[in-house]
C-alpha cells in the first residue's frame, strides 16, 4: 500500500469540513475541494440538494463550478478533486467534463459509486476522456462515521 500524502490528508481534512457544513441543511455530508496545480484551494462545495431542491447540486458539482468560476476556464485541467466520498455517475461525468486528472476520495461508496466500486467511470478506456489518478480511501473510516451518523439519526 502506498502511503498518502499529507497535502491529500489536508485537503480531505478540508473537504470534510465542507461535509459537516451540509448538515446544517440536512443534507448528506458530502464535502469536496478542488486544489490548483500549486496545491490552493480554488473551489470548495458540499452537498446542497436539499438547501437548493436542486438534484445536481452534489459537492462534487458545486466545487467544480466555483474552481472554473476562479480560474475563468471550465477545463480544470491541472487540479485535483478531494471528496470525501467515491463519486457518483453523474459526478464522475462532470469531473471528465472538467478534464480533471487527479481525484482523490475518502469513504468507498459501495450502492453508487463510480470511481471503482460499483462502477469505473473516471478510468473506463471507452471514453474519450479518462481521469490520470484515482486515490480512495483517505480518511476514509473518519468520512464513513460522519455518514453513518447521519443516516442513523434519520432511521
Amino acid at each position: 500500500m502506498t502511503a498518502v500524502p499529507e497535502r491529500d490528508r489536508e485537503a480531505m481534512r478540508e473537504a470534510l469540513a465542507e461535509a459537516r457544513a451540509a448538515l446544517d441543511s440536512a443534507d448528506v455530508p458530502v464535502g469536496a475541494v478542488v486544489l490548483d496545480a500549486q496545491g490552493r484551494i480554488i473551489g470548495r462545495g458540499r452537498n446542497e440538494r436539499e438547501r437548493l431542491a436542486d438534484p445536481t447540486a452534489h459537492a462534487e458539482i458545486v466545487a467544480l463550478r466555483e474552481a472554473a468560476t476562479a480560474s475563468g476556464d471550465w477545463q480544470l485541467s491541472g487540479c485535483t478533486l478531494v471528496v470525501s466520498l467515491e463519486p457518483c455517475v453523474m459526478c464522475a461525468g462532470a469531473i471528465l467534463s472538467a478534464r480533471i486528472p487527479r481525484v482523490v476520495f475518502g469513504a468507498w461508496d459501495d450502492k453508487a459509486g463510480a470511481a471503482g466500486s460499483v462502477l469505473d467511470v473516471l478510468r473506463d478506456r471507452s471514453l474519450p476522456i479518462r481521469v490520470d489518478e484515482v486515490v480512495g480511501g483517505v480518511l476514509a473510516d473518519e468520512s464513513a462515521e460522519l455518514l453513518g451518523e447521519f443516516f442513523r439519526a434519520r432511521r
